[in-house]
């Protein structure tokens, strides 16, 4: 019988908790780690339709990429949809664990992983994090094998995430080869970017102030959306744990969605 404890032991190996952001909350969040299970569920994010799928297939852990609970909480009532998720799934012995941000700079995390399926050669950490015995560190940086314009840049992004339209900051005809990636919503990372030469910075989403400040700076900006900048990855990390625990029955929310539509 595999027990929490051991999910949540093999997430730490693949995505350590040094890796998260100071401001995070990551790890087991709800739950008895000595509790066995046999179904996992991973999301992008806890919401009432996640949640209720979960309850639904009889779900023992939910591996969210968002935190849930994110903030300290001083009450836990129904009166707020965050307590009124908790509720419903401590309710029914349903654990939680949240990786995030350590998951975003994992060796093998969602940053690493956009940045080899978009093809870039040399990457780097972004913001490395000093004296990491793996070299890691926030965001991911890299460069083309060749030269192309935004315009090719932006459908390969398209085709990758399976998108019809995303948002974009630039002139569709520059020259691009050196790109920054941070996922999510990461224009933080927009002066690092400028810094390491970058051409282009690939982040989920970001406020207009940024967009005119990478303008200002020649950086363009390839904005996916957050939840198409992660989602794909959650996906990914259930058919990793499928291989690694085999006797599990393990799936990525199937009526997770994106709650930003364009007409």
């Amino acid at each position: 019988m595999v027990k929490i404890r051991q999910i949540c032991d093999y997430l730490e190996a693949i995505a350590p908790v040094r890796l998260a952001e100071e401001w995070d909350n990551v790890g087991l969040l709800v739950g008895d780690k000595h509790r066995t299970l046999t179904r996992i569920m991973t999301c992008l994010t806890v919401t009432p339709e996640t949640a209720a799928e979960a309850i639904e297939k009889s779900a023992e852990l939910i591996v969210t990429h968002h935190p849930l609970p994110f903030r300290s909480l001083k009450r836990l009532t129904t009166d707020s949809t965050v307590g009124r998720l908790l509720w419903e799934l401590a309710g029914k012995q349903i654990s939680i664990y949240s990786p995030h941000t350590a998951w975003d700079s994992a060796a093998r995390g969602i940053n690493q992983q956009l940045a080899n399926s978009l093809g870039l050669e040399g990457i780097q950490p972004l913001e490395p994090i000093a004296d990491d015995p793996d070299r890691l560190g926030s965001g991911r940086k890299g460069v083309l094998a060749q030269p192309e314009s935004l315009t090719n840049f932006v459908k390969r992004v398209k085709s990758f995430l399976s998108l019809d339209v995303l948002q974009y900051v630039g002139q569709l005809d520059a020259e691009v080869r050196r790109v920054g990636i941070a996922c999510g919503s990461a224009g933080t990372f927009l002066p690092a970017a400028a810094k390491a030469g970058c051409q282009l910075l690939l982040t989920g989403e970001t406020t207009f102030h940024t967009c005119l400040e990478a303008e200002s700076l020649g950086v363009a900006l390839v904005l996916p959306g957050h939840f198409a900048s992660e989602r794909f990855s959650l996906e990914q990390l259930a058919t990793v744990l499928i291989s690694e625990f085999p006797d599990l029955s393990i799936w990525a929310s199937e009526r997770e969605t994106d709650p930003v539509a364009w007409i």
